[in-house]
């Protein structure tokens, strides 16, 4: 796939679109259900996203919590998918840029979790900022996948300059 994407806040009449797509993303590790997608969009404090094509067809999501206090804020990406018909097209930077400004915006820290065997995702976090920080033992249920944990600093630089220097760098989602 080509072209440009948008990015949209998500909303209930996404959740089908995002259960298919976790289906063919985590076979493997109990993808989400429409209730999982329901419980993170009713949740004050998460962001979740939308990417879509040029048609108008959702080709990815991400979500994020924006936790702690106005003192001591941290992020947590909780996922990022993108439909692989559309994979390294750039759809999942575009996602992790716009969760990274929602972060940004309070301040503070941004850790997630990703598969150690998932190369692609792991260089993207890397080019954003993130560094592995821990390893988590049979992570991924009912795989028995490991993670990594990775933690992105505070940002110290205006998030639409990050999101420009990431950019001028080589796309991976």
């Amino acid at each position: 796939m080509s072209g440009r994407y948008s990015i949209a806040p998500m909303t209930p009449a996404d959740i089908d679109r995002c259960v298919e797509l976790e289906h063919l993303l985590f076979p493997e590790d109990d993808p989400w259900q429409a209730v999982s997608f329901h419980s993170e969009l009713a949740a004050a404090h998460n962001r979740y996203l939308t990417a879509r094509d040029e048609s108008g067809a959702m080709v990815g999501y991400a979500g994020i919590a924006l936790l702690g206090d106005a003192e001591h804020p941290e992020a947590e990406v909780h996922t990022i998918g993108v439909d692989p018909l559309a994979h390294r097209g750039g759809i999942g930077t575009l996602l992790l840029e716009a969760l990274l400004a929602a972060a940004a915006e309070r301040g503070g820290p941004v850790f997630l979790e990703v598969r150690t065997d998932n190369q692609p995702a792991i260089g993207l976090y890397a080019k954003h900022g993130f560094h592995i920080i821990g390893l988590r033992k049979n992570y991924y249920h009912p795989s028995g996948a490991d993670a990594y944990t990775m933690r992105r600093p505070e940002l110290t630089i205006a998030a639409d300059e990050w999101a420009a220097r990431a950019r001028t760098d080589e796309v991976l989602s």
